[in-house]
Order: structure tokens, then sequence, then C-alpha cells
């Protein structure tokens, strides 16, 4: 079996304009230490996370008490958002309709396909393994959807605020077998 620990990253700091060097809060940083206290009796082999700042920072600690450098996949990045991302009503059409997206961004249906490439490139290269895998609320969600795809808009909205999230996911080979919660902070942005 093979472990692999989702963990969207914590709290960010909204008002920073580069979302890739998007640093988290304090309040994310105290958040994020707290998630060595969860992984301290968890066995992981290996860490790897979206490039994204915030992402990186949320798993460093648990990297550091289990002496493990952290990689980074491309794959594994947010959301390239576009003009009026936030435009009312867009969230629920780009959940309706995968290959949407507003001017610039980058539909869902992309976001899907390049994650389950890195997904199934890290359980074909690290076969029973616990992996801490660190990634966004948009990713997460999308993972989630390929594997059942009823989650979507609903279950996105009820993650929205959490972070940091973790979740876990359990597969024989590249089939998953289960998940399960393991840790939620509600912080709003």
């Amino acid at each position: 079996m093979t472990d692999l620990y989702f963990v969207r990253h914590a709290q960010p700091a909204v008002d920073w304009p580069d979302d890739r060097t998007r640093p988290l809060t304090p309040l994310g940083m105290r958040d994020s230490m707290e998630l060595s206290a969860l992984f301290a009796n968890i066995p992981i082999d290996m860490f790897v996370s979206s490039p994204y700042k915030r992402s990186v920072d949320t798993i460093a600690d648990c990297a550091r008490l289990f002496k493990l450098e952290i990689a980074t996949d491309e794959r594994l990045r947010e959301r390239e958002r576009g003009k009026d991302a936030n435009a009312e009503g867009i969230l629920e059409k780009r959940w309706s309709d995968f290959s949407f997206c507003e001017e610039g961004g980058e539909p869902l249906m992309r976001v899907q396909k390049r994650n389950i490439e890195a997904v199934k490139d890290i359980l074909g290269s690290h076969a029973n393994k616990s992996i801490v895998v660190g990634t966004h609320g948009t990713a997460l969600s999308t993972i989630m959807n390929y594997y059942d795809p009823s989650l979507g808009c609903d279950w996105f909205k009820k993650i929205w605020f959490c972070m940091p999230y973790v979740i876990r996911f359990r597969y024989d080979g590249q089939k998953l077998t289960g998940c399960e919660e393991l840790f939620s902070v509600e912080r709003g942005y």
C-alpha cells in the first residue's frame, strides 16, 4: 500500500501581489507547525510539493522533522487565474464545465490532468511508501473529482477556508482504495 498525504497549504497573505511567491501569514506559519505533531508518529518517506512558496512552507517543518528534502513538481501548482477570476457565478460555471475558464485562466480539465499525471508518476516511482504532497485547494479538489466525479463545486467550497487541510489517500498500486480526512483548520482569507 502507498499512502499519499495531501496537505492543502496554510493561510496565505492575500495582499501579496505574486501568486507563486505568496507567503503564509504569521497565523498560517503557526498552523503549519502543528502538522509536525500530526506526522510525528507516521513514517514518512518523501515530501513533494507544488513549487509555490505557501505550499512548500506549509510542509517545511515536517520535512525538517524527518530530515528530508522537499522535491517540487510544477504539475502540482495552483490553477492559473485570468481576468475576472472571481466574478459572480464563475466558480460554479468552472465546476459545471471543466473546459471553461475566464480569459487568460486555466480550465479545471487541464488542472486535473496535470495533477493526476503527477499523482500517477509518484505512485509508479514510490510504491509502498508514505509521501506528503503539498498542494492547493483547487488542485486537491480536481484530484478528488477524478476519483469521485460527484465531488465538485460543493466539495471545493467545503474546503475553501480549510487551511491547512490534510487528507490521506491509500492506494494499492494505482488504484485508490480509500481516503480519510486527518486534519483541518478553518481560516478565512
